[in-house]
């Protein structure tokens, strides 16, 4: 007979993790709104199914800090650095569209368990690795367009999830170019 205590705390420990997971993405967002609308763009909030629609259509659970911050404001831009939207309005530039346009379009296909969610200006792409989500994050990988991976293996880790990935990439890097009011230094 399953013990369903075992049960109860596998559920008491996922709401725990997410409860964390949501701590961390506030703290991110708190430190990302300090600058000045001038070098940041925060798009709108995602109040329908179209991030659950996009998981059916790729075969793959989305990390739960991925998910919290893209309902918070779907698609972010701080000084030039993109994380992309999610909408019909955005054509060719939606999220959906580019999975598809790097998984099927281009010479060097990424491995459909990859997300890509921000340009890099060079053809490369900071991307989910979808395959690996545990504890309802999942590593950000470097994907170079133009580089054959013998290994998936070989694909640079960025960071150990998306939250991280903000913290570093869009915010760490952008205040060592600019003041949080948009000034250079």
């Amino acid at each position: 007979m399953p013990d369903k205590n075992i049960g109860k705390k596998n559920i008491l420990t996922e709401k725990k993790n997410n409860m964390e997971i949501i701590e961390k993405c506030n703290q991110t967002l708190e430190e990302l709104y300090k600058f000045s609308p001038e070098i940041l763009y925060l798009g709108e909030n995602i109040i329908d199914s179209r991030l659950e629609s996009l998981e059916e259509e790729i075969g793959y659970k989305l990390p739960e800090d991925f998910k919290y911050i893209m309902k918070k404001h779907n698609g972010i831009t701080l000084a030039g650095t993109q994380i992309y939207g999610l909408s019909a309005e955005l054509k060719e530039g939606s999220l959906d569209k580019i999975y598809v346009f790097e998984h099927s379009e281009v010479e060097n296909p990424m491995p459909k368990n990859f997300l890509p969610f921000s340009p890099d200006g060079r053809g490369n792409h900071y991307c989910l690795d979808l395959s690996k989500l545990e504890a309802n994050v999942c590593p950000v990988m470097f994907w170079q367009w133009d580089f054959e991976y013998d290994n998936l293996e070989d694909v640079e880790v960025s960071n150990d999830n998306f939250a991280e990935w903000v913290n570093e990439v869009m915010i760490e890097w952008t205040l060592q170019m600019y003041n949080f009011d948009g000034t250079e230094k």
